[in-house]
Protein backbone atom coordinates (compact mmCIF):
# COMPACT_ATOMS: atom_id res chain seq x y z
CA UNK A 1 0.00 0.00 0.00
CA UNK A 2 1.64 3.40 -1.35
CA UNK A 3 1.95 5.88 1.27
CA UNK A 4 2.19 8.60 -1.65
CA UNK A 5 -1.31 8.30 -2.44
CA UNK A 6 -2.64 8.30 1.50
CA UNK A 7 -5.88 7.41 2.99
CA UNK A 8 -8.21 5.00 1.21
CA UNK A 9 -11.58 5.73 1.26
CA UNK A 10 -14.47 3.94 0.87
CA UNK A 11 -15.72 6.80 -1.66
CA UNK A 12 -12.94 6.18 -3.45
CA UNK A 13 -12.84 2.82 -3.48
CA UNK A 14 -15.68 0.73 -2.36
CA UNK A 15 -13.89 -2.24 -2.21
CA UNK A 16 -12.35 -1.33 0.73
CA UNK A 17 -15.59 -1.53 3.07
CA UNK A 18 -15.57 -5.57 2.79
CA UNK A 19 -12.27 -5.13 4.66
CA UNK A 20 -13.24 -2.58 7.06
CA UNK A 21 -16.30 -5.37 7.75
CA UNK A 22 -13.93 -8.35 8.48
CA UNK A 23 -13.12 -6.26 10.90
CA UNK A 24 -16.18 -5.40 12.59
CA UNK A 25 -16.49 -9.53 12.42
CA UNK A 26 -13.35 -10.46 13.83
CA UNK A 27 -13.46 -8.09 16.47
CA UNK A 28 -16.38 -10.41 17.83
CA UNK A 29 -13.14 -12.95 18.61
CA UNK A 30 -10.79 -10.06 20.20
CA UNK A 31 -11.37 -11.76 24.11
CA UNK A 32 -10.62 -15.40 22.52
CA UNK A 33 -8.41 -17.26 25.08
CA UNK A 34 -7.84 -14.27 27.37
CA UNK A 35 -8.92 -16.15 30.17
CA UNK A 36 -5.37 -17.60 30.65
CA UNK A 37 -3.68 -14.47 29.82
CA UNK A 38 -3.71 -14.13 33.92
CA UNK A 39 -1.37 -11.10 33.47
CA UNK A 40 -3.70 -9.02 31.30
CA UNK A 41 -0.58 -8.53 28.96
CA UNK A 42 -1.50 -10.61 25.87
CA UNK A 43 -0.57 -8.83 22.80
CA UNK A 44 -2.22 -10.69 19.92
CA UNK A 45 -5.34 -11.31 19.74
CA UNK A 46 -7.52 -13.93 17.76
CA UNK A 47 -8.90 -11.23 15.49
CA UNK A 48 -5.49 -9.39 14.47
CA UNK A 49 -3.83 -12.80 14.24
CA UNK A 50 -6.56 -13.65 11.85
CA UNK A 51 -6.67 -10.37 10.21
CA UNK A 52 -2.74 -11.01 9.20
CA UNK A 53 -3.35 -14.57 7.96
CA UNK A 54 -6.12 -12.81 5.67
CA UNK A 55 -3.58 -9.75 4.63
CA UNK A 56 -0.78 -12.74 3.79
CA UNK A 57 -2.75 -14.21 0.90
CA UNK A 58 -2.79 -10.84 -0.89
CA UNK A 59 0.90 -10.37 -0.70
CA UNK A 60 2.77 -13.43 -2.88
CA UNK A 61 5.80 -12.64 -0.54
CA UNK A 62 4.02 -13.85 2.56
CA UNK A 63 4.32 -17.87 2.82
CA UNK A 64 5.34 -18.33 5.84
CA UNK A 65 5.17 -17.82 9.42
CA UNK A 66 8.25 -15.93 9.65
CA UNK A 67 6.89 -13.40 6.84
CA UNK A 68 3.98 -12.95 8.17
CA UNK A 69 5.86 -11.56 11.74
CA UNK A 70 8.09 -8.85 9.54
CA UNK A 71 4.75 -7.89 7.62
CA UNK A 72 3.28 -6.80 11.54
CA UNK A 73 6.06 -4.53 11.72
CA UNK A 74 4.93 -2.80 8.89
CA UNK A 75 3.39 0.69 10.05
CA UNK A 76 1.12 0.57 7.23
CA UNK A 77 -0.08 -2.70 8.09
CA UNK A 78 -0.59 -1.76 11.51
CA UNK A 79 -2.76 0.86 10.64
CA UNK A 80 -4.73 -0.40 8.53
CA UNK A 81 -5.14 -3.72 10.72
CA UNK A 82 -4.77 -2.10 14.00
CA UNK A 83 -2.14 -4.41 14.75
CA UNK A 84 0.98 -4.14 16.41
CA UNK A 85 4.48 -5.99 15.74
CA UNK A 86 4.29 -9.24 17.27
CA UNK A 87 7.27 -12.24 17.80
CA UNK A 88 7.39 -15.03 16.02
CA UNK A 89 6.80 -17.38 18.96
CA UNK A 90 3.71 -15.01 19.65
CA UNK A 91 2.27 -16.00 15.92
CA UNK A 92 3.18 -19.85 16.50
CA UNK A 93 1.51 -20.14 19.80
CA UNK A 94 -1.60 -18.50 18.28
CA UNK A 95 -2.17 -21.55 16.21
CA UNK A 96 -2.99 -23.92 19.22
CA UNK A 97 -4.52 -21.52 21.50
CA UNK A 98 -7.17 -19.38 19.38
CA UNK A 99 -9.86 -22.42 18.45
CA UNK A 100 -10.57 -22.95 15.01
CA UNK A 101 -14.21 -23.56 15.41
CA UNK A 102 -14.89 -20.16 16.46
CA UNK A 103 -14.36 -18.71 12.96
CA UNK A 104 -17.44 -20.96 11.64
CA UNK A 105 -20.38 -18.52 12.78
CA UNK A 106 -18.28 -15.77 10.67
CA UNK A 107 -17.90 -17.51 7.37
CA UNK A 108 -21.60 -18.18 7.74
CA UNK A 109 -22.28 -14.46 7.87
CA UNK A 110 -19.63 -14.00 5.29
CA UNK A 111 -21.79 -16.48 3.34
CA UNK A 112 -24.51 -15.18 3.12
CA UNK A 113 -23.66 -11.57 2.08
CA UNK A 114 -22.12 -13.03 -1.11
CA UNK A 115 -24.77 -12.47 -3.67
CA UNK A 116 -25.27 -15.56 -6.42
CA UNK A 117 -22.71 -14.55 -9.03
CA UNK A 118 -24.14 -16.70 -12.07
CA UNK A 119 -26.94 -18.14 -13.30
CA UNK A 120 -26.39 -20.95 -15.73
CA UNK A 121 -29.09 -21.41 -17.81
CA UNK A 122 -30.99 -24.57 -16.37
CA UNK A 123 -30.25 -24.03 -12.74
CA UNK A 124 -31.89 -21.32 -12.13
CA UNK A 125 -35.09 -22.34 -10.77
CA UNK A 126 -33.74 -25.25 -8.89
CA UNK A 127 -35.16 -24.91 -5.66
CA UNK A 128 -31.95 -25.52 -3.29
CA UNK A 129 -28.84 -24.26 -2.62
CA UNK A 130 -26.13 -26.42 -4.98
CA UNK A 131 -23.25 -26.62 -2.96
CA UNK A 132 -20.26 -29.05 -4.62
CA UNK A 133 -18.67 -31.29 -2.13
CA UNK A 134 -14.78 -32.67 -2.48
CA UNK A 135 -11.95 -33.47 -0.82
CA UNK A 136 -8.14 -32.15 -1.81
CA UNK A 137 -4.95 -33.98 -0.48
CA UNK A 138 -2.05 -31.30 0.86
CA UNK A 139 1.15 -32.62 1.18
CA UNK A 140 2.11 -32.60 5.28
CA UNK A 141 5.76 -32.20 7.26
CA UNK A 142 7.43 -35.07 8.39
CA UNK A 143 6.63 -33.86 11.89
CA UNK A 144 3.35 -33.98 11.74
CA UNK A 145 2.65 -37.48 12.79
CA UNK A 146 -0.97 -37.11 12.88
CA UNK A 147 -1.71 -36.51 9.12
CA UNK A 148 0.11 -40.14 8.40
CA UNK A 149 -0.79 -41.16 4.59
CA UNK A 150 1.00 -43.92 3.33
CA UNK A 151 4.28 -45.24 4.35
CA UNK A 152 6.68 -42.62 5.28
CA UNK A 153 4.45 -39.98 3.52
CA UNK A 154 2.41 -37.56 6.05
CA UNK A 155 -0.80 -35.83 4.03
CA UNK A 156 -4.27 -33.98 5.33
CA UNK A 157 -7.19 -33.70 2.99
CA UNK A 158 -9.43 -30.15 2.87
CA UNK A 159 -12.87 -31.55 2.17
CA UNK A 160 -14.81 -28.46 0.80
CA UNK A 161 -18.13 -27.21 0.85
CA UNK A 162 -18.46 -25.16 -2.26
CA UNK A 163 -21.84 -23.03 -3.40
CA UNK A 164 -21.73 -23.16 -7.14
CA UNK A 165 -23.96 -20.17 -8.04
CA UNK A 166 -21.94 -17.65 -5.92
CA UNK A 167 -18.36 -19.52 -6.60
CA UNK A 168 -17.14 -19.53 -3.61
CA UNK A 169 -16.03 -21.98 -1.02
CA UNK A 170 -18.18 -21.88 2.42
CA UNK A 171 -16.68 -24.00 4.69
CA UNK A 172 -13.98 -27.06 5.11
CA UNK A 173 -13.10 -29.90 7.35
CA UNK A 174 -9.46 -30.47 7.60
CA UNK A 175 -8.42 -34.26 8.69
CA UNK A 176 -5.50 -37.11 7.64
CA UNK A 177 -5.82 -37.77 4.05
CA UNK A 178 -6.73 -40.89 5.04
CA UNK A 179 -9.99 -40.30 6.58
CA UNK A 180 -13.64 -41.07 4.99
CA UNK A 181 -15.01 -38.56 2.47
CA UNK A 182 -18.64 -39.71 3.33
CA UNK A 183 -18.07 -39.66 7.22
CA UNK A 184 -16.90 -36.27 6.81
CA UNK A 185 -19.64 -35.45 5.12
CA UNK A 186 -22.21 -36.80 7.04
CA UNK A 187 -20.97 -34.86 10.17
CA UNK A 188 -21.63 -31.73 8.19
CA UNK A 189 -24.91 -32.48 6.42
CA UNK A 190 -27.41 -29.46 6.32
CA UNK A 191 -30.76 -28.55 5.31
CA UNK A 192 -32.13 -26.60 2.24
CA UNK A 193 -29.00 -27.93 0.07
CA UNK A 194 -28.46 -29.79 -3.52
CA UNK A 195 -25.02 -31.89 -2.93
CA UNK A 196 -23.25 -32.51 -5.65
CA UNK A 197 -21.19 -35.45 -5.47
CA UNK A 198 -18.20 -37.70 -7.30
CA UNK A 199 -18.77 -41.65 -6.77
CA UNK A 200 -16.32 -41.53 -3.78
CA UNK A 201 -19.45 -40.39 -1.96
CA UNK A 202 -21.44 -43.20 -3.20
CA UNK A 203 -23.33 -44.74 -0.18
CA UNK A 204 -27.20 -45.55 0.34
CA UNK A 205 -26.99 -44.73 3.76
CA UNK A 206 -25.51 -41.20 3.12
CA UNK A 207 -27.95 -40.61 0.91
CA UNK A 208 -30.79 -41.67 3.22
CA UNK A 209 -28.97 -39.31 5.82
CA UNK A 210 -28.88 -36.35 3.40
CA UNK A 211 -32.07 -36.71 2.76
CA UNK A 212 -33.19 -37.15 6.38
CA UNK A 213 -31.24 -33.80 7.06
CA UNK A 214 -33.73 -32.04 4.45
CA UNK A 215 -31.43 -31.92 1.10
CA UNK A 216 -30.99 -33.66 -1.75
CA UNK A 217 -28.10 -35.18 -4.02
CA UNK A 218 -27.09 -35.62 -7.28
CA UNK A 219 -24.37 -37.87 -7.37
CA UNK A 220 -22.13 -40.58 -9.62
CA UNK A 221 -22.44 -44.25 -8.96
CA UNK A 222 -20.23 -46.61 -10.18
CA UNK A 223 -21.10 -48.02 -13.19
CA UNK A 224 -21.21 -51.70 -12.50
CA UNK A 225 -23.98 -50.38 -9.86
CA UNK A 226 -26.61 -52.68 -9.12
CA UNK A 227 -30.42 -51.55 -8.90
CA UNK A 228 -33.84 -52.83 -9.52
CA UNK A 229 -35.62 -50.88 -12.64
CA UNK A 230 -39.21 -49.23 -10.94
CA UNK A 231 -40.24 -47.30 -14.04
CA UNK A 232 -39.10 -46.49 -16.98
CA UNK A 233 -39.01 -42.40 -18.05
CA UNK A 234 -39.74 -41.48 -21.68
CA UNK A 235 -36.37 -38.72 -22.60
CA UNK A 236 -37.49 -35.42 -24.87
CA UNK A 237 -35.90 -34.41 -27.45
CA UNK A 238 -34.02 -31.79 -25.47
CA UNK A 239 -32.60 -34.55 -23.16
CA UNK A 240 -31.56 -36.58 -26.32
CA UNK A 241 -29.33 -33.45 -27.39
CA UNK A 242 -27.63 -33.46 -24.18
CA UNK A 243 -26.58 -36.71 -24.53
CA UNK A 244 -29.01 -38.48 -22.21
CA UNK A 245 -29.52 -42.19 -22.53
CA UNK A 246 -31.21 -43.25 -20.06
CA UNK A 247 -33.97 -41.85 -17.04
CA UNK A 248 -35.31 -44.84 -15.14
CA UNK A 249 -36.99 -44.66 -11.88
CA UNK A 250 -34.90 -47.18 -9.80
CA UNK A 251 -34.32 -49.08 -6.03
CA UNK A 252 -30.74 -49.17 -5.70
CA UNK A 253 -28.91 -52.13 -4.43
CA UNK A 254 -29.60 -56.01 -4.19
CA UNK A 255 -32.54 -57.08 -1.87
CA UNK A 256 -29.92 -56.63 1.25
CA UNK A 257 -29.01 -53.49 0.40
CA UNK A 258 -31.95 -51.55 -0.74
CA UNK A 259 -33.50 -51.01 2.89
CA UNK A 260 -30.38 -48.48 3.34
CA UNK A 261 -32.55 -46.19 1.05
CA UNK A 262 -36.06 -46.11 1.94
CA UNK A 263 -37.53 -44.97 -1.16
CA UNK A 264 -36.52 -44.93 -5.10
CA UNK A 265 -34.01 -42.76 -7.05
CA UNK A 266 -33.41 -41.64 -10.40
CA UNK A 267 -31.07 -43.36 -12.21
CA UNK A 268 -30.21 -40.74 -15.45
CA UNK A 269 -27.49 -42.27 -17.75
CA UNK A 270 -24.93 -39.63 -19.70
CA UNK A 271 -23.23 -40.24 -22.84
CA UNK A 272 -19.54 -39.14 -21.67
CA UNK A 273 -15.94 -39.26 -23.83
CA UNK A 274 -14.06 -41.87 -22.01
CA UNK A 275 -10.76 -41.21 -20.22
CA UNK A 276 -8.64 -44.38 -20.67
CA UNK A 277 -5.11 -43.49 -18.63
CA UNK A 278 -2.41 -46.12 -18.59
CA UNK A 279 -1.84 -46.57 -15.26
CA UNK A 280 1.83 -47.66 -14.36
CA UNK A 281 2.23 -50.77 -12.41
CA UNK A 282 -1.28 -52.11 -12.57
CA UNK A 283 -2.36 -49.05 -10.53
CA UNK A 284 -5.33 -47.11 -10.90
CA UNK A 285 -9.22 -47.46 -11.08
CA UNK A 286 -11.46 -49.26 -13.55
CA UNK A 287 -11.39 -48.07 -17.56
CA UNK A 288 -14.23 -46.00 -17.98
CA UNK A 289 -17.01 -46.41 -20.23
CA UNK A 290 -18.56 -44.55 -22.40
CA UNK A 291 -21.57 -43.32 -20.09
CA UNK A 292 -21.43 -42.71 -16.70
CA UNK A 293 -24.32 -42.85 -14.14
CA UNK A 294 -26.00 -40.15 -12.14
CA UNK A 295 -28.62 -41.14 -8.90
CA UNK A 296 -30.80 -38.41 -7.27
CA UNK A 297 -33.55 -38.31 -4.90
CA UNK A 298 -35.05 -34.93 -7.23
CA UNK A 299 -38.30 -36.12 -9.49
CA UNK A 300 -39.44 -33.11 -10.21
CA UNK A 301 -36.10 -32.22 -12.37
CA UNK A 302 -35.61 -32.97 -16.20
CA UNK A 303 -33.41 -35.40 -16.75
CA UNK A 304 -31.29 -32.88 -18.90
CA UNK A 305 -30.98 -30.41 -14.93
CA UNK A 306 -29.57 -33.39 -13.19
CA UNK A 307 -27.28 -33.80 -16.21
CA UNK A 308 -26.08 -30.39 -15.98
CA UNK A 309 -26.12 -30.11 -12.06
CA UNK A 310 -22.99 -32.91 -12.19
CA UNK A 311 -21.55 -31.71 -14.86
CA UNK A 312 -21.19 -28.42 -12.97
CA UNK A 313 -18.76 -30.22 -10.36
CA UNK A 314 -15.99 -29.37 -12.33
CA UNK A 315 -16.26 -25.89 -10.55
CA UNK A 316 -14.90 -27.25 -6.90
CA UNK A 317 -11.71 -28.41 -9.28
CA UNK A 318 -10.95 -25.18 -10.72
CA UNK A 319 -11.45 -23.56 -7.18
CA UNK A 320 -8.56 -26.22 -5.80
CA UNK A 321 -6.09 -25.11 -8.21
CA UNK A 322 -6.73 -21.64 -7.34
CA UNK A 323 -6.52 -22.66 -4.02
CA UNK A 324 -3.21 -24.45 -4.46
CA UNK A 325 -1.38 -22.60 -7.13
CA UNK A 326 -2.47 -18.85 -6.81
CA UNK A 327 -3.25 -18.55 -3.36
CA UNK A 328 -0.84 -20.55 -2.48
CA UNK A 329 -2.23 -22.98 0.33
CA UNK A 330 0.11 -25.72 -0.70
CA UNK A 331 2.41 -23.84 1.93
CA UNK A 332 1.25 -24.79 5.46
CA UNK A 333 1.96 -22.43 8.05
CA UNK A 334 1.62 -24.42 10.80
CA UNK A 335 1.87 -27.96 11.86
CA UNK A 336 -0.76 -28.64 14.19
CA UNK A 337 -4.45 -29.47 13.06
CA UNK A 338 -6.05 -26.46 14.74
CA UNK A 339 -3.66 -24.16 12.68
CA UNK A 340 -3.80 -25.68 9.56
CA UNK A 341 -7.71 -25.29 10.07
CA UNK A 342 -6.89 -21.12 10.71
CA UNK A 343 -4.91 -20.71 7.79
CA UNK A 344 -8.16 -22.86 5.48
CA UNK A 345 -10.31 -20.78 7.03
CA UNK A 346 -8.28 -17.29 5.90
CA UNK A 347 -7.92 -18.80 2.38
CA UNK A 348 -12.24 -18.89 2.27
CA UNK A 349 -12.46 -15.71 3.65
CA UNK A 350 -10.06 -14.22 1.64
CA UNK A 351 -12.27 -15.54 -1.43
CA UNK A 352 -15.32 -14.13 0.20
CA UNK A 353 -13.90 -11.11 0.10
CA UNK A 354 -12.64 -11.50 -3.72
CA UNK A 355 -15.99 -12.01 -4.69
CA UNK A 356 -17.89 -9.48 -2.54
CA UNK A 357 -15.39 -6.98 -3.96
CA UNK A 358 -15.64 -7.63 -7.35
CA UNK A 359 -19.23 -9.58 -7.63
CA UNK A 360 -17.41 -12.04 -9.53
CA UNK A 361 -15.75 -15.33 -9.40
CA UNK A 362 -12.20 -15.37 -8.34
CA UNK A 363 -9.94 -15.15 -11.28
CA UNK A 364 -6.22 -15.34 -10.92
CA UNK A 365 -5.99 -11.99 -12.95
CA UNK A 366 -8.24 -10.33 -10.54
CA UNK A 367 -6.38 -11.45 -7.82
CA UNK A 368 -2.88 -10.58 -8.83
CA UNK A 369 -4.24 -6.57 -9.81
CA UNK A 370 -5.78 -6.45 -6.21
CA UNK A 371 -2.44 -7.90 -4.44
CA UNK A 372 -0.99 -5.30 -7.44
CA UNK A 373 -3.24 -2.42 -5.22
CA UNK A 374 -2.51 -3.64 -1.89
CA UNK A 375 1.30 -3.56 -2.59
CA UNK A 376 1.42 0.16 -4.19
CA UNK A 377 2.37 -1.31 -7.48
CA UNK A 378 -1.60 -0.50 -8.83
CA UNK A 379 -3.67 3.02 -7.80
CA UNK A 380 -7.22 3.07 -6.87
CA UNK A 381 -8.00 4.23 -10.17
CA UNK A 382 -6.24 0.95 -12.16
CA UNK A 383 -7.97 -1.22 -9.87
CA UNK A 384 -11.37 0.50 -10.34
CA UNK A 385 -10.61 0.34 -14.40
CA UNK A 386 -9.89 -3.12 -14.13
CA UNK A 387 -12.96 -4.14 -12.23
CA UNK A 388 -14.88 -1.47 -14.29
CA UNK A 389 -13.77 -3.62 -17.85
CA UNK A 390 -14.88 -7.35 -16.07
CA UNK A 391 -18.32 -5.53 -15.77
CA UNK A 392 -18.22 -4.80 -19.20
CA UNK A 393 -17.14 -7.99 -20.20
CA UNK A 394 -19.85 -9.77 -18.13
CA UNK A 395 -23.12 -7.45 -19.32
CA UNK A 396 -21.79 -8.39 -22.93
CA UNK A 397 -21.77 -12.02 -22.69
CA UNK A 398 -25.67 -11.65 -21.06
CA UNK A 399 -28.33 -12.10 -24.01
CA UNK A 400 -29.82 -9.48 -25.14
Amino acid sequence: MATERGEITENGLQGFKYVKLLGKLLAKLHGVACQRDRAHNRDLHMDQYMSLLVLSFFNPVNESLRGIQRASALKQVQQKLGVGRFSLGSLSEAARVFDSELLKPILAELAQQVPALSSPAGLSDINAIITLMDGTVLAALPQMAWASFQGDHNALKAHVQFELLKGVPIDATITDANASEKDVLEDSLQAGRLYVLDRGYAKFSLFQKIRNAGSHFVCRIKDNSVFQVVEERELTEQDLKAGIVRDAVVRLGSPGKSNDLSQPVRIVQIECTPHRKAHKNGRGGPEQGDTILIATDRMDLTAEQVALVFKSRWQIEIFFRFFKHVLGCRHLISTCENGIRLQMYAAIIACMLLALWTERKPTRATYEMICYWFMGWADDEELMTHLATLAKQDASRKPQ
